[in-house]
């Protein structure tokens, strides 16, 4: 499933001539993947950053601290910020990010286990975020996290 909709991410950022990065800290690098092994991938899907700590976060994508102070690592602006800055790292036209706590503990904010939150952003200035709450192992709340994480790349951009 994950496969199938990073293809047609992949196909629709053909058609609009557009370029993806990603942004990921819970995920992994698993949503880079995904649209790496897309066919076509190597023209349009730049690359990603995989930030997992706060730490990383601020010094990789540019998240500004007090977002993190402010909340924590695991919030909607922090997924924005982390977005909005692998997209101007990158060049990209449009860029997705994925932060959130897989488990199998919650995190060391006391967020718990599946909370998710994604993050777009385009060159336009437009950006938004969504708040999943992922169920199962880690592994299938990352499937899940990436899977939603496309569909919220589909419906901002490319519809």
């Amino acid at each position: 499933m994950l496969e199938r909709l990073a293809n047609e991410i992949i196909e629709h950022a053909k058609v609009g001539n557009m370029t993806i990065a990603t942004a990921e800290s819970c995920s992994a690098g698993r949503l880079a993947q995904a649209l790496a092994k897309a066919e076509g991938a190597s023209k349009f899907y730049l690359g990603g950053v995989v930030a997992y700590t706060k730490e990383m976060k601020q010094r990789m994508l540019g998240v500004p601290p007090q977002l993190i102070q402010d909340g924590t690592a695991v919030c909607g602006p922090v997924a924005e910020a982390m977005a909005i800055g692998v997209l101007l790292r990158s060049g990209a036209t449009v860029a997705v990010s994925i932060t959130g706590v897989a488990g199998p503990d919650e995190d060391e904010d006391g967020n718990p286990v599946g909370l998710v939150y994604c993050g777009i952003a385009r060159n336009n200035d437009a950006h938004r975020h969504v708040r999943l709450k992922c169920r199962g192992t880690p592994e299938a709340i990352v499937e899940e996290a990436c899977l939603e994480a496309l569909r919220f790349l589909r419906s901002f951009c490319f519809s």
